[in-house]
């Protein structure tokens, strides 16, 4: 029941799309290390860019469009009217792939493209790249979350709505598509958003460090003016004394010249002792806010350095479930991880099962 509109092989469709850039890149290296015997190995092997890419579609779910009754059967209509158009509308993604499942709940689309641009001034004029197939088709990445794909998911997702009202079945847009990611895509996800919101609280943190910073160097000077003023009424109490007039008395000196004197250093010698502890709390207030800060940024920083492991480390594995899922098939993978997680849940319920009746025994 099910339905191939296209099945090449993929590697002959490479040959295809490349073998005359290929040869022409060829032939302007100078050096043999340069060269590049088979393109599809290279990409294939390499990190930048995936051999081919897919997308999904489907009408309706089990529930309003089971792949047995008439309306799956309208829903498969609706794909295959929609797949007639799609490799015209999308010239820059080369459809080797394509096949309509009628065999499972719901009637569903698989496409699988090589996204590739010709005119490239880097490598090969003629190259493998999603970013550059989609840009050529018009659709220009905006923020992390309004990529080149997901304006190109949106526009397809119309060019299907279209189909289904010319079908007369209502499309209902529930938001969905990023309900759809897989457990490592959304945990990459997750780690993403932590860590842009680690750098943002980090970025903060180092902006109040510099603060404390700058408050500290401004409150430097006045600290060594303080500690010369001191210095000032701290010299011999003989070279701060004014001699005694000719013939002038001991009474005389005492209340016309060595009392205001005294009375003057007293009243400077408070007024320098206040303004030092206040001077003083205020160093010691910012030199804690400033400890602080640094070891809050300390840690943000370790934080984040954990969090960039974690996410390498979810990127790894997504990658190696990508190969795998390329080397033996996304259903069957899928079908693998469906008995595995089966087996979990069977095994969860034993234990479960067996906790209960420890506990009934006791």
């Amino acid at each position: 029941m099910n339905v191939t509109y296209c099945h090449e092989n993929i590697k002959a469709v490479y040959h295809e799309l490349f073998d005359e850039a290929l040869e022409r890149y060829n032939a302007k290296q100078t050096r043999a290390d340069r060269k590049i015997e088979n393109y599809y190995e290279r990409i294939r092997s390499g990190k930048q860019e995936k051999p081919f890419h897919e997308i999904i579609l489907q009408v309706g779910n089990k529930d309003d469009m089971s792949a047995d009754s008439d309306e799956g059967r309208l829903a498969a209509a609706v794909l295959a009217e929609y797949m007639k158009a799609f490799q015209e509308r999308n010239p820059n993604l080369r459809v080797f792939s394509a096949h309509l499942h009628m065999d499972e709940a719901t009637p569903h689309l698989h496409i699988d493209f090589v996204p590739y641009t010709t005119g490239s001034k880097r490598g090969l004029d003629a190259r493998v790249s999603l970013k550059q197939a989609l840009a050529a088709q018009g659709f220009k990445g905006g923020t992390r979350g309004d990529t080149e794909w997901s304006q190109w998911v949106r526009s397809e997702k119309e060019q299907l709505s279209a189909v289904m009202e010319h079908h007369g079945i209502e499309w209902e847009d529930k938001g969905t598509h990023d309900k759809h990611l897989s457990v490592l895509d959304y945990k990459k996800e997750q780690r993403t958003k932590e860590i842009a919101a680690l750098e943002t609280v980090k970025a903060e943190k180092e902006s109040q460090v510099e603060s404390q910073e700058r408050r500290l160097k401004e409150l430097a000077p006045a600290v060594k003016n303080m500690e010369r003023l001191a210095a000032d009424f701290s010299a011999d109490p003989e070279e701060i004394l004014p001699e005694a007039g000719t013939l002038e008395s001991g009474k005389s000196y005492r209340e016309k010249k060595a009392k205001p004197l005294l009375a003057k250093i007293v009243q400077m010698l408070r007024s320098l002792y206040l303004a030092y502890v206040e001077l003083r709390g205020k160093f010691n207030r910012l030199q804690g806010n400033y400890d602080r800060a640094r070891e809050g940024n300390a840690h943000l920083s370790d934080r984040l350095m954990e969090v960039k492991i974690e996410n390498k480390k979810l990127r790894q594995i997504s990658a190696d479930y990508t190969r795998v899922k390329r080397v033996f098939g996304p259903e069957q993978v899928a079908a693998a991880v469906e008995v595995a997680k089966q087996r979990e849940q069977a095994e969860k319920g034993r234990k479960q099962s067996r906790r209960s009746i420890d506990r009934g025994e006791r």
